[in-house]
């Protein structure tokens, strides 16, 4: 864009701002309603893909840790690479290729795998868009594979029927490539708007919400034009933020960036909603996301945890380090009994194709899913979420942890006329029994006062035997599984 063009993009702005029926601030953007659907889906897939993926080194992070002298990517970097002079991160641009990217394809793998909606990362910390763009000429349209990545993404995804969202990592760019300016690299002195690593400030404490070096007027229209950017070209059903985004400099930018989405939405006639992190955004302005974890108790709001395939990484690498399949669906299971969705990270490889092994993990997820369909999509929690001695660690990037479920340990979903019991380990004598399906005089004890017509285990071709007294309902039938098992009950 020609400074004429962004002074009226930035007037453009302003005036949906002030057109409503949001106003850039907190007490406007509480009015706003979470999309009917996304309570509905329960799941969706989170997709880290750039430049990153072609030295598929430790992690996403690569960029930034290459440029430091500390980090094992220094040593990666050099020993493969060169000098941080003769070759820095820009320089695999021309390698990211993505000769074999083929965004249908990647729409089946996530339909049949059961996710209902799909968040590709637009711009990662490192700066560079996975998009075409009118403000910087680095993206993905322009150099390396020379393809709108997140426009076949979305065109893809509508295909398919699953619904489009996007993310945006953009506000960590403010310091993401800072330490290459602490030593001779391709990092220097002077950076101006524009370059691919501007501005490269030294690194903040993250703890500090009022850090130094204070993100500038600059940086910040920057980040709310290349935001309103992929609002505007690509319709995104939910829009994501990182977490850097709680810096207090972001906040006046924030809420005009809700603001105009929120109306962009209304115009759209569609309802729109931001996911964030950390309390970046005012309580019910937005969903709630937790990283790598579920949430101890059932919460009344709408919120989501984005994890990922790997413990170690979000993006493709040599040396990923898998979650099993049934480490993931009784993550998920624990997260939508208590009213969240799941978003599941996958990471492409630089050719664009899907590892073998994510695909393999979303092919079994996806038929643990299909078999247990009824008790997942459209589904809402039960009076009591969950029965048993086992409970989730508290905090967020927990979900790493490994659990030891019991026989005991239930969760539950109703929908209909059906209480769903999800038993997380189904015990090798093939005997269940849910205490709060018993049966008892005293109306203020059990959970269930109501009469059951009908005992069924999802995705079991046999008859379960059942009997219902005092003590719970109990359930057996022969069968062995290292996935959850969803018993149905039918009240009358």
């Amino acid at each position: 864009m020609t400074p004429q063009e962004e002074q009226a993009y930035l007037l453009e702005i302003s005036q949906t701002i002030a057109a409503g029926p949001y106003r850039d601030d907190w007490q406007s953007l509480f009015a706003m309603e979470i999309p009917g659907w996304f309570s509905k889906a329960k799941f969706g897939i989170f997709i880290h893909w750039g430049l990153y993926s072609v030295p598929a080194h430790n992690n996403e992070w690569y960029s930034r840790n290459m440029y430091i002298r500390s980090h094992e990517e220094w040593k990666h970097q050099v020993d493969t690479y060169g000098k941080h002079t003769e070759f820095g991160y820009k320089d695999f641009i021309p390698l990211f290729t993505a000769e074999k990217f083929d965004p249908d394809e990647w729409m089946e793998l996530f339909r049949d795998a059961g996710a209902k909606y799909v968040f590709p990362v637009a711009e990662h910390h490192d700066g560079f868009q996975m998009y075409k763009s009118e403000l910087s000429h680095w993206n993905a349209y322009e150099m390396g594979p020379h393809r709108d990545i997140l426009g076949e993404l979305r065109d893809a995804a509508e295909r398919a029927g699953i619904t489009f969202c996007t993310s945006s990592h953009r506000a960590e760019h403010w310091w993401f490539m800072g330490h290459g300016k602490e030593f001779p690299s391709d990092v220097h002195e002077p950076l101006q708007r524009g370059d691919f690593y501007w501005p490269a400030m030294p690194e903040p404490d993250a703890q500090d919400l009022r850090s130094e070096p204070y993100p500038t007027p600059e940086y910040l229209t920057d980040w709310l034009l290349r935001t309103c950017e992929i609002i505007d070209r690509y319709h995104p059903a939910l829009l994501y933020f990182d977490w850097w985004i709680q810096h207090e400099a972001f906040k006046p930018y924030l809420k005009k960036v809700a603001a105009y989405y929120y109306n962009r939405g209304v115009q759209w006639g569609q309802r729109v909603a931001i996911c964030y992190k950390h309390d970046a955004m005012a309580f019910g302005t937005g969903i709630v996301e937790v990283e790598r974890a579920a949430l101890n108790i059932r919460e009344p709001f709408a919120w989501q945890t984005d994890t990922a395939i790997a413990k170690n990484s979000w993006c493709y690498t040599d040396s990923l380090d898998y979650k099993s399949p049934g480490m993931i669906i009784r993550t998920f299971v624990e997260t939508i009994v208590r009213g969240g969705n799941m978003l599941l990270n996958v990471g492409p490889k630089a050719d664009g194709t899907i590892p073998e092994k994510d695909a393999q993990i979303l092919r079994e997820i996806g038929s643990w899913m299909r078999r247990n369909a009824s008790a997942i999509y459209g589904t809402k929690p039960w009076r009591k979420f969950a029965e048993g001695p086992t409970e989730l660690p508290r905090g967020q990037f927990t979900d790493n942890q490994p659990i030891a479920y019991t026989g005991e340990d239930i969760r539950f979903l109703c929908g209909g006329d059906s209480i769903y019991a999800f038993v997380m380990q189904w015990p090798s004598n093939g005997r269940v029994t849910v205490k709060s399906l018993a049966t008892s005089c005293d109306q203020n004890q059990p959970e269930f006062h109501g009469i059951l017509s009908d005992v069924q285990i999802l995705g079991f071709d046999g008859v379960p035997s059942y009997m219902r007294d005092e003590r719970g309902l109990h359930v057996c039938a022969e069968l062995q599984s290292d996935l959850p098992v969803v018993i149905r009950a039918v009240v009358q």
